[in-house]
């Protein structure tokens, strides 16, 4: 019985590929899930949120905060109430219209997104202490070009 040899490839197929960086993202949330829960309990993510965005952008109106976190002003609001009730971002009238107001950090917030980032460093550096120093830097250049091309 003289039949061909079956070939199997596993090599996947780029519609695989994709397939399999979805299920890849997708779990992307449970890390960030895992890394929320080490925010302290008067900080939950939406207000950390806040914090790290008027840290990497400055001071900005409440429309163009909501338009970077990528949620409704109403919920925007929410977040910026509380981190303000608690002193960690003023509002104070834009100059150019009283109406609106300019949110910016205060050094209460500057405080909190020092103790944040140690937070985040430190369980990252336990969940990936096995990880060779290469590893990490592929990891954070395949992370930074995959952000840029969206």
């Amino acid at each position: 019985m003289g039949g061909c040899p079956v070939t199997t490839s596993t090599a996947p197929t780029t519609a695989g590929r994709y397939e399999e960086l979805a299920r890849q993202l997708t779990g992307i949330g449970a890390v960030k899930r895992d890394l929320a829960r080490i925010l302290p309990p008067e900080c939950p993510p939406g207000a950390a949120a806040v914090l790290t965005v008027l840290d990497r952008h400055g001071e900005m109106r409440l429309s163009r905060l909501a338009a970077f976190m990528g949620v409704d002003i109403s919920v925007t609001s929410r977040h910026v109430a509380h981190v303000a009730d608690r002193g960690w971002i003023e509002r104070r009238a834009d100059p150019g219209d009283g109406r609106c107001r300019i949110l910016r950090l205060t050094p209460a917030g500057d405080a909190l997104l020092a103790e944040l980032g140690a937070r985040y460093t430190e369980a990252l550096e336990r969940a990936l202490g096995d990880w060779s120093p290469q590893d990490v830097d592929v990891l954070n250049t395949l992370l930074a070009r995959l952000r840029s091309s969206f």
